[in-house]
């Protein structure tokens, strides 16, 4: 069974930046991909950015390309998500994802991800 535990929202000016952190246990971290999603509300869940196993390879969604980076710790099991110039409208439900088997790719889709931590709320003030 895979544990995911997140940290580091919370109340934010428009502009400013949090780090989020994702502790990860049950498996061996270093060859799984992971991923970031958000979901606002009234809104469904997307995705935010994805990191592969091995070779630190990273996607983002358009809508933070530039101002976040995804990075992960292999060796302490822990995700990052350093969010900078941060908006009103990235203020959600932060959550990070593993999916149910080692992958050296890249995974964008909620659809691949089986396991889900209890997320994280990053709220950004105008």
């Amino acid at each position: 069974q895979v544990q995911l535990v997140e940290s580091g929202g919370g109340l934010v000016q428009a502009g400013g930046s949090l780090r989020l952190s994702c502790a990860a246990s049950g498996r061996t971290f270093s060859t799984y991909a992971m991923g970031w999603f958000r979901q606002a509300p009234g809104k469904e869940r997307e995705f935010v950015a994805g990191i592969s196993s091995s070779r630190g390879q990273t996607n983002y969604a358009n809508s933070v390309k530039g101002r976040f980076t995804i990075s992960r710790d292999n060796a302490k099991n822990i995700l990052y998500l350093q969010m900078n110039s941060l908006k009103p409208e990235d203020t959600a439900i932060y959550y990070c994802a593993a999916p149910p088997a080692p992958s050296f790719i890249v995974l964008v889709s909620s659809t691949q991800y089986m396991y889900w931590g209890q997320g994280t709320q990053v709220t950004v003030s105008s």
